[in-house]
């Protein structure tokens, strides 16, 4: 049994706020389109939604009545988070299995959107740790482990603040990049494996999210989606070789 419905332009309104942020936080397109027409069918309202890369084109259609509301919404840039991607699908099941009111809705949901993010020094830390033990991983010895811990700090550090400065995300993976490989640089003056710690030095910029959401998103049938992912993969991995290339042309001489 659906719940009462609820009026056609708030739940279109609101449906679409949800489908823009899901899609900003870094959700594949099928997961975003389940979620949607699940929160859509238990108001009593079919959802037709169109996924791109920056907008999302929407329909709320009522059978009964014939009535639709229309929609293009841009998608933001928001930060990746796993942990609010899973707290908003649920939030689909929730209304969909309880027949929450518009109102418990948008509460729940304003809930999840403002709570606070992870602590960027914590971040810092964890990130750090992440990047030395690829350096480990991949062979290097303890004391690259440790010039790599303290590089993806500094590299990782300047992103957070550029990102807060609204500068643009290939601008800040090049200076990133450049940055987090210089400091790795300084493994050359010591007997260790400086290769290994410049290679593993940026290894944290890796776009893996796009390129995983790309390859799903294509296999799924959204071809346009995920090819226009897989694109923005590829430029900031190119982005990514341009900063490390920097600091290869400034201290080529000294890994000879």
């Amino acid at each position: 049994m659906k719940q009462e419905k609820e009026p056609l332009l708030q739940v279109g309104v609101f449906v679409a706020e949800y489908a823009a942020h899901m899609m900003g936080c870094g959700v594949h397109t099928s997961r975003v389109i389940r979620s949607t027409k699940r929160i859509g069918e238990s108001f009593g309202y079919t959802v037709k939604i169109s996924v791109l890369q920056r907008s999302i084109i929407l329909t709320l259609l009522d059978l009964e009545t014939r009535e639709n509301y229309n929609e293009v919404i841009d998608i933001p840039s928001l930060p990746i988070s796993f942990e609010r991607n899973s707290e908003l699908s649920a939030l689909s099941w929730e209304t969909f299995d309880e027949h929450l009111s518009l109102d418990t809705l948008k509460e729940k949901y304003r809930k999840i959107v403002s709570s606070p993010r992870i602590n960027p020094l914590f971040v810092l830390i964890l990130v750090g740790f992440a990047n030395a033990s690829f350096c480990k991983l991949f062979g290097g010895d303890w004391c690259s482990v440790g010039i790599v811990f303290s590089s993806t700090i500094a590299g990782l550090f300047l992103r957070q603040q550029m990102a807060g400065k609204g500068i643009n995300h290939f601008v800040i993976f090049i200076a990133s990049a450049f940055v987090a490989s210089m400091c790795a640089s300084t493994s050359v003056i010591f007997d260790t494996t400086s290769e290994i710690a410049l290679a593993t030095s940026v290894l944290y910029l890796v776009p893996g999210v796009p390129l995983i959401n790309g390859v799903i998103d294509i296999v799924e049938g959204h071809v346009l989606t995920g090819f226009a992912r897989l694109t923005q993969a590829a430029l900031l991995i190119v982005c990514i070789a341009i900063g490390l290339s920097f600091t290869l042309l400034l201290v080529k001489n000294s890994l000879l």
